[in-house]
């Protein structure tokens, strides 16, 4: 399938900036909050999946966002859950996106579980590329991070992506101490022969329960994740960052054909450097990962209004909510989101 050449962003009207001078243009949208794995510093393994609730919103209110965030200068969105992939309308999200004019990068973050089925349909309908959530390679220690996944499944789905184009892969392993910490080299080591970037997240206390607590009691900082890589492959090169709101610190393995990155939001914050915005399933715009703060847009979808004043109900509340994004997390001094747990954000 044949996609149109999308508008440069120089031809069209730049990102909003916030309060701080920061450009934000880059929409995440969590499209639901189930998903079919339960990892330890996400989910609770006894929460029951139901089927997608009124408060969701649907693919047609999802398509008027994007169309209104392109509008106000939004031109990278991504799509994330929970996993995206278990809804079950997620061809005709990526395709309503898709074909919104203005739209410069349509990107996953997916556990790729589906993604043997859903690859190639998901990138004829304008799917650009994928995120791959794999924490280890081990049979053994992925189930105790990620508790219901499967190494070789997870494979299966990434080789499906490359076949169908989505590219360049890029995994993200979060590294929990005690788990799969000591099993960060063997997961760089993917990058020496293949053209992957593998990056390394730090635990991030989001939500309450069991898992926030995971996160602090739990925590490996990449200081020492770096150190452990290098110490395995004597040393690593530096890559420069594609944009100044790269939030990977990204290095090669010498020789490899791949990147090893680190995201670092407790360790070291990119905050400065951010340009995201995130909208959750039920239809609030998140200012920050790790804040509270939000603000209603389900409501002015459906406030019963005409359609005319329902938009600019839309793009007033995304300038709204540039312009309160606040300019940083207060990890540092004990501060983290108590409303809402990892996957009814979207990470």
């Amino acid at each position: 399938m044949k996609h149109e050449t999308r508008p440069s962003v120089a031809t069209v009207t730049p990102g909003p900036k916030d309060q701080f001078g920061r450009v934000i243009d880059y929409l995440r949208l969590s499209i639901t909050d189930r998903c079919n794995l339960r990892c330890t510093y996400c989910m609770p393994l006894s929460r029951a999946d139901a089927a997608d609730t009124p408060e969701v919103l649907t693919a047609a209110e999802i398509e008027t966002v994007v169309r209104c965030a392109v509008d106000v200068g939004f031109r990278k969105f991504r799509l994330t859950g929970g996993e995206p992939t278990v809804r079950r309308d997620v061809v005709d999200i990526v395709r309503r996106i898709a074909s919104v004019p203005g739209v410069g990068d349509l990107a996953m973050t997916t556990n790729a579980l589906r993604m043997p089925e859903l690859a190639r349909p998901l990138r004829d309908a304008g799917l650009g590329r994928v995120n791959v959530h794999l924490d280890s390679l081990s049979a053994t220690t992925l189930p105790r991070v990620m508790r219901l996944g499967d190494a070789d499944r997870i494979l299966d789905g990434i080789r499906a992506c490359e076949d169908a184009g989505l590219t360049p892969i890029k995994l993200n392993a979060v590294v929990v101490r005690g788990m799969n910490d000591v099993e960060v080299a063997d997961m760089a080591r993917l990058t020496i022969e293949r053209d992957w970037h593998v990056r390394f997240i730090e635990l991030m206390p989001l939500g309450a329960g069991d898992e926030a607590r995971l996160s602090v009691t739990h925590f490996v900082s990449n200081v020492d994740t770096r150190a452990r890589i290098e110490s395995e492959f004597g040393g690593l090169e530096p890559v420069a960052p594609k944009s100044a709101s790269d939030e990977s610190e990204n290095f090669r393995i010498p020789g490899a054909r791949g990147v090893v990155g680190f995201i670092s939001p407790v360790s070291k914050p990119y905050c400065g450097g951010c340009n995201r915005m995130r909208l959750t399933a039920d239809g609030r715009f998140h200012l920050c990962l790790l804040h509270d703060d939000d603000m209603d847009v389900r409501g002015a979808l459906r406030s019963g209004a005409a359609e005319d004043a329902r938009l600019d109900r839309v793009r007033s509340i995304l300038r709204r909510a540039v312009s309160a994004k606040p300019t940083g997390h207060r990890l540092d001094a004990g501060f983290h989101t108590r409303g809402r747990r990892m996957h009814q954000i979207g990470g």
